[in-house]
């Protein structure tokens, strides 16, 4: 069900895409559209491991800088016949962790010094088990390409503006040309923020069942993800712009949130992803 929806939540974001293309210049905008989206997402693919770890201040440890996290990575990582990925640490006292990585012979992945002052050795091992869920199903190239068609069809959104009619466009004999540009300025990057919230909430809840089935422990990690948000509102990470452009890639949403913020968040509510996992639990998964 979490695959077909992200499949469904894909395929709508892509029509966006393509649709903003057809409307600012017909067929040749389409292709158009359709070629910038290809570039883009090429260079997403090859380049978005290298972008992730440095706009999040990553450094790559070694065994004898960090054993117990090295060996908790490499049993996860025998366990759901991946290999071991490189293992990073990030200077914050925010809890967290996240992988990245084109491939599974191209991931990383990395935690927080909080995380590692605040969980137990059972918890971490549920949340790193998360993280190479992401990895074992290839969430981080969905995440690069969902990120960076979101990002096209705001610029797209935002070049309608000059070929809508607004200021000058193609078609000055339609009187409505500028209310239509208008409307894909302000509705399209809305529409596209919530698709890729979407998108990410479902790949987030999938990650934690594959996570909870690896380690054959989905109590560890709902135990995990109640003092990750916990730690998360105790001290939240800094709303910099280069973290908010990896917020999605982090187990919990790393800053304070509610309200509005809510409906555009890439993360599903803690209380339901434990109740989820609880509920493996009960059912002895």
């Amino acid at each position: 069900m979490n695959a077909l929806r992200t499949t469904v939540l894909l395929a709508a974001l892509t029509g966006l895409f393509l649709a903003i293309g057809f409307g600012l210049g017909g067929v040749t905008g389409l292709i158009m559209a359709f070629g910038l989206t290809a570039v883009m997402n090429f260079f997403a693919y090859w380049s978005s491991d290298k972008l992730a770890l440095r706009m999040a201040g990553a450094r790559e440890v070694s065994l004898d800088e960090a054993p117990k996290l090295h060996s908790i990575v490499e049993e996860i990582a025998a366990q759901s016949g991946l290999p071991k990925p490189r293992v990073y640490m990030v200077e914050n006292e925010t809890p967290n962790a996240f992988a990245t990585g084109r491939n599974p012979q191209h991931a990383a992945v990395a935690v927080t010094t909080g995380i590692m002052g605040l969980l137990d050795e059972r918890e971490l091992r549920g949340v790193l088990g998360h993280e190479l869920g992401h990895v074992r199903n290839r969430d981080i190239l969905t995440s690069s390409i969902v990120a960076t068609l979101a990002g096209a069809i705001s610029m797209l959104a935002w070049m309608s503006l000059w070929f809508g009619g607004i200021f000058g466009g193609r078609d000055r004999n339609n009187p409505y040309a500028g209310l239509i540009a208008l409307a894909a300025f302000l509705l399209a990057p809305i529409a596209a923020a919530l698709i890729q919230a979407g998108i990410s909430r479902t790949r987030e809840l999938q990650a934690d069942v594959t996570g909870a089935e690896v380690t054959h422990d989905p109590e560890a990690l709902a135990s995990a993800l109640e003092k990750l948000q916990n730690g998360v509102q105790e001290r939240p990470m800094e709303a910099t712009p280069m973290a908010q452009s990896t917020a999605h890639l982090y187990i919990v949403h790393p800053f304070r949130g509610g309200g509005l913020a809510n409906l555009f968040s890439t993360h599903p509510p803690i209380e339901e992803r434990v109740r989820r996992l609880r509920e493996m639990v009960y059912r002895g998964v």
